[in-house]
């Protein structure tokens, strides 16, 4: 049994851009047939337009998709899950969270790093990736053959867990798809679960337009008493090569890692 992690680039983008790229050059070719005048040179420039531009959507969409496959020769994802994984370190008989764990990947790398810890893999699975389930989790697990691992539905702005649960926190490219005002709170509410003395290590689009000014959030981490808090580039060769990173609109990843 292989496990199946999914892609992070959803398929319905692959389909919306060959039926954008269809459907502009067949209007193209009707208005070009059956108009005259005005109004065909416009109307087939801005179709022609749109197919350029459709073509163009289409062909990033196939190159992030190979680029995130698992199977694929970049293997992009692996590479970021196993850089992540790599932060986190649980003493025996602790325990993990990972919030956001769509298929699973990054609550199984981490478990399958830590034997002897207990690791909770937490998301809310939102229409938005409907082929992410808490059942394709656990398969995917069973397939990995690990056991130290649960699954349960939670939302990140509001996690089901008490203050000081975890030894260790984590997620993967999950809040900057959140929508809200305020990215930080989100990120507090995760450290919040945080016990003392434990690590984190938070992997996403750490934009100045998503995030606001993270230099400020994490003077106030130390200010909270955080002893040590660091936000790694990951596009300059840690995760991500820059011209990879740029191509695939991740230039701004980021890794806030630390220590409570």
């Amino acid at each position: 049994m292989k496990p199946d992690y999914k892609n992070w680039i959803p398929k319905w983008m692959l389909t919306a851009g060959i039926i954008g790229v269809a459907l502009s050059l067949i209007l193209l070719v009707v208005f070009a047939l059956v108009l005259h005048g005005v109004a065909k040179i416009v109307l087939c420039v801005i179709f022609a337009i749109a197919a350029v531009l459709m073509c163009v959507y289409l062909a990033w969409s196939v190159f992030a998709y190979n680029a995130f496959s698992c199977d694929g020769k970049r293997k992009v994802s692996k590479r970021i899950i196993d850089g992540t994984a790599g932060y986190i370190d649980i003493p025996d008989g602790g325990a993990a969270l990972d919030v956001g764990c769509g298929s699973g990947a990054l609550a199984i790398a981490v478990a399958k790093k830590n034997p002897n810890a207990n690791v909770i893999g937490c998301d809310r699975w939102g229409k938005e990736y409907a082929s992410f389930s808490k059942l394709l989790c656990k398969e995917n697990a069973r397939a990995e053959g690990i056991e130290n691992i649960k699954f349960r539905k939670g939302d990140a702005t509001a996690l089901p867990f008490e203050d000081e649960t975890f030894d260790a926190v984590m997620s993967n490219y999950v809040y900057h798809n959140i929508p809200t005002n305020d990215r930080q709170a989100i990120l507090l509410e995760t450290l919040r679960t945080l016990k003392k003395g434990g690590t984190f290590a938070i992997h996403d689009i750490f934009s100045k337009q998503k995030y606001g000014d993270m230099e400020s959030f994490i003077k106030k981490l130390y200010d909270m008493g955080y002893e040590k808090v660091e936000l790694l580039d990951t596009t300059d060769g840690l995760f991500l090569e820059s011209k990879e990173a740029k191509l695939l609109m991740l230039d701004a990843s980021k890794l806030l890692v630390g220590k409570k």
